[in-house]
Parts: structure tokens; C-alpha cells; sequence
């Protein structure tokens, strides 16, 4: 059994960097999911609902999260840890004086609305600005996500401005609200 290299335990949930054995959950959790997150979505590759691309993702994140660029995690329930849920992931870090990541997430359909997503991006956060010694955080969302602002909001995100055709996502290029939490622990870059 592969053992994740970060793994994160809240009250309900597991947070933990994709290994081989999840591979599987992963893949069955974006092929339950396709329709419900598509809209707010990239385009994925032809080869997405494969169990390889899966294992080949898992292979890349831990290969990312060793070198310091990039925090993935699949998010599992405390009393089914072989399911996936969710994901999150903190991507583009930066380092020195920026101190800076991108946050993305996404929940499964069926478990929306149980605060499960906010359990996980709290644990995920608190990860980033304590042990990963982050200055800020950057999320963004498409103005009509409603329940993705009021969920930043909650978790602190302030909004810093509105970029105009920011992503490709769902066919189209896609304004986005962008939003920054910043850790007001972090004074000088370590």
C-alpha cells in the first residue's frame, strides 16, 4: 500500500496527497461528477475517464509536491478513506518575496451543502500558511459561482479585483473575481 506523503485529518474528512491506491476513487468520483463540473471546469484530456490518466496524475502530484510547486489533495471521508469526494490543490507557488499559491477546489455533487468544503480548504489553508510558510493565497471564481464566493468569504478571501476572459472554461473564455487571503502571521519571507 502506498502511503500519501501528506496526509491531513479533520473532524469528518482525510486530506491526502493522490497515491496509486486512490487512483481508482479519483477516477470514479470525476466520472460521477462530469456534468455537475463541467460548468465550472477546464477542458479535460480525451484520456480523463482512464484509470492511467489517473495513476499517471497521482504519479506527476507527488512528483510536484516533492519538488515544491504544488500541493494536491483528495479528499476522502474519515469513515470511507478509499472514496474520493473532493480535491484540492494549491498550484504555482511561488517562493521569496511572493509567498504566493492558487487555490483550486471542487466537491462532489451529492455532498454539497454539509460544509465538507470548507472543513477541507480550512485544513488545506492552515496547511499552506503553517507548515508551507505562505504569505497569501490567491482563489478565483466566475462572478455567477455564487456558492463559491460565499464560500472564499467565509474562509477570509477578500476580493482584490475582476479579470475579463481569464480561463477557458465550458467552451468559452470566463471573467473571474479574484480573491487573496493572506497570512498575517508571515512578516518576512522565509
Amino acid at each position: 500500500m502506498e502511503a500519501p506523503l501528506l496526509q491531513l485529518r479533520t473532524a469528518r474528512l482525510i486530506l491526502s496527497t493522490p497515491t496509486q491506491d486512490l487512483a481508482s476513487a479519483a477516477r470514479d468520483f470525476h466520472v460521477r461528477n462530469h456534468a455537475f463540473l463541467a460548468p465550472w471546469s477546464p477542458p479535460t484530456p480525451a484520456s480523463f475517464e482512464t484509470l492511467g490518466f489517473w495513476q499517471d496524475y497521482a504519479a506527476k502530484s507527488r512528483e510536484a509536491f516533492s519538488a515544491g510547486s504544488m500541493v494536491r489533495l483528495w479528499v476522502s471521508p474519515a469513515e470511507l478513506p478509499d472514496k474520493v469526494i473532493g480535491s484540492l490543490g494549491f498550484s504555482q507557488i511561488f517562493r521569496g518575496p511572493f509567498c504566493n499559491a492558487i487555490l483550486g477546489y471542487q466537491i462532489d455533487e451529492a455532498e454539497q451543502g454539509k460544509g465538507l468544503m470548507f472543513e477541507a480548504l480550512a485544513a488545506g489553508i492552515e496547511y499552506m500558511f503553517d507548515r508551507q510558510k505562505l504569505h497569501r493565497i490567491g482563489a478565483n471564481y466566475m462572478p455567477h459561482n455564487v456558492r463559491s464566493g460565499r464560500l472564499l468569504a467565509r474562509l477570509g478571501f477578500r476580493i482584490e479585483g475582476y479579470a475579463r476572459d481569464y480561463l477557458f472554461i465550458d467552451g468559452a473564455w470566463r471573467d473571474h473575481v479574484l480573491t487573496a487571503l493572506t497570512n498575517p502571521q508571515m512578516q518576512r519571507p522565509v
